[in-house]
């Protein structure tokens, strides 16, 4: 009750006061009123309670924080900065988020730092200044919408160019990779960037940040990587260009001496070893192959009349067959030092044996033998000797399957042998008994040495009938060496001791038996 009566009592000498004077009782009330002090950015309008409040309406406020904040109202109009883009602080009042009377220290300002959305701002952030932190681009007591957004004033302490190329960053660099230029557009300059130079770092020709009155040349960047060291001259781009280094251009077949086969991937250097400019190259072989001539020079110096340039060593044009040894069958793909082993070439035999060593007769065909008489160049193994008209003994039967060295035996003998069978048939068989000067070829053929043809009957005048065909030749003739082949005829020659009768019927015993069976008798009348 006690504080009822005083609060009416202060309300009636205020308005005793204000219809006096009412300027003072409104002033007087509204410090009696006010919620507390102002933040220090509005302490000085602390007293001037009518430079935000309007009497008895509050929700004109907002246009009375526009009147003092006029670059708000020009956010708003242009639809630009945060107040000007985003929605509710286009709209709402502003003390909705803005409240004062809360001591010299309050923050008015009640920014979220990690909800607030930059898009909204005239600086949208991207790449890399997404995180960038607060304090590196807006400077402490300093309203955030008055931080620059330009390149230069927060990066002119790393500016690698040191102003020289002025402070619009943004024309070359962009937010995402500093180091990687993005819109420089070199074609408009006196030197186009083309091929590899588009992937050069710029300091790579740019040293020292130096952009102005650079020489154009290339020895002035590429000198040191020059491998012909300055013999070649300083025009480097006649031979060469910006795409691959290494791959000359240059057009030999325009000098005297084009390029083909080999040469077309010899290197520069390995004939232009002095100055280019002084030094005059001959085009003979000999100038540059000189150490490679397999001949010694002993072939005079016009090696292309033999050899190509495609590959020294394959490549040979030389007609053997204009030679007293045309190449023909194998000797056509032999390499020419396995003949020619000597580098004069002239001196090659052209016996056979003077190459081919003879391991199959191993001089059983004489010591010079006559190879081409039988063998060609074409296989070895194809020979063609005619034993029949040459050496006037036919090879037939077994005698064509028999290797020629089973019958010439002897290294270094004469190819001429005897063509009696005895002189290479010893007779096991016979033994002699056909007489010494044995006719094997009156029973005997080439074919099989177990089919003879004997007849006994035309030949002997003795047919053997009867158990007489199934002896042995042995059985009768049973002598060796005999003088004559002829024996008796009579049965008593041969069969006296198998005579039952004693010799009384005489020699005869045709009259009575017969070859077929002997205990049969046929008596004749």
């Amino acid at each position: 009750m006690a504080r009822a009566r005083c609060l009416l009592l202060l309300l009636a000498a205020l308005f005793l006061v204000g219809a006096a004077r009412p300027a003072i009782a409104q002033s007087l009330l509204e410090r009696l009123v006010t919620p507390g002090p102002l933040a220090e950015s509005h302490a000085k309008v602390e007293k001037e309670c009518n430079k935000c409040h309007e009497a008895f309406a509050g929700r004109a406020q907002s246009s009375l924080c526009i009147a003092c904040h006029k670059n708000i109202l020009e956010d708003r109009n242009a639809h630009k900065g945060y107040h000007g883009r985003q929605p509710e602080a286009l709209t709402q009042e502003c003390q909705h988020c803005h409240t004062e009377h809360k001591g010299r220290d309050a923050d008015i300002m009640q920014l979220d730092r990690d909800r607030f959305d930059h898009d909204f701002t005239n600086y949208k952030l991207v790449d890399s200044h997404k995180s960038v932190a607060c304090a590196s681009c807006h400077e402490p007591r300093k309203p955030f919408h008055k931080a620059s957004f330009q390149c230069f004033d927060c990066h002119k302490k790393n500016d690698p160019h040191k102003g020289r190329l002025g402070e619009k960053c943004d024309g070359c660099h962009s937010p995402t990779k500093w180091r990687e230029t993005k819109s420089f557009d070199h074609s408009k300059t006196k030197f186009p960037l083309e091929a590899a130079h588009k992937t050069v770092a710029c300091n790579a020709c740019h040293s020292g940040e130096i952009y102005k009155d650079l020489t154009r040349t290339c020895v002035s960047c590429h000198r040191l990587q020059d491998a012909h060291r300055g013999r070649y001259g300083e025009k480097c781009e006649t031979c060469h260009n910006e795409a691959k280094w290494k791959e000359a251009r240059f057009d030999h077949n325009k000098t005297h001496f084009p390029l083909h086969g080999a040469h077309q991937k010899a290197k520069c250097d390995a004939c232009h070893t002095g100055d280019l400019y002084k030094d005059k190259l001959s085009t003979n072989c000999v100038s540059c192959h000189q150490k490679q001539d397999p001949h010694k020079g002993q072939l005079g110096e016009r090696c292309e009349q033999c050899h190509g340039d495609t590959d020294w060593g394959k490549d040979i044009s030389f007609n053997h067959n204009l030679s007293k040894f045309p190449l023909i069958g194998k000797h056509a793909a032999v390499a020419c030092e396995e003949c020619h082993r000597t580098p004069l070439y002239r001196d090659t035999p052209l016996a056979c044996e003077k190459c081919h060593a003879d391991v199959v007769h191993r001089s059983r065909l004489g010591n010079n033998p006559r190879c081409a008489s039988c063998h060609t160049p074409i296989a070895w193994s194809n020979w063609r000797y005619d034993h029949a008209r040459e050496a006037h003994f036919p090879l037939v039967g077994e005698h064509a399957r028999v290797l020629c060295e089973a019958c010439h035996s002897k290294p270094g003998g004469s190819l001429k042998l005897p063509t009696a069978c005895e002189s290479c048939h010893k007779d096991r068989y016979h033994q002699g008994r056909l007489g010494a000067a044995a006719r094997c070829g009156e029973c005997h053929d080439a074919r099989s040495w177990a089919h003879w043809r004997f007849d006994h009957g035309r030949q002997a005048g003795y047919p053997l009938t009867g158990a007489h065909a199934r002896l042995k030749c042995e059985t009768c003739h049973s002598t060796p060496n005999p003088v004559s082949l002829k024996l008796p005829t009579e049965c008593g020659s041969c069969h006296r001791k198998d005579d039952p009768h004693m010799g009384s019927f005489g020699s005869a015993c045709g009259r009575c038996h017969n070859t077929s069976n002997w205990r049969e008798v046929n008596i004749r009348n």
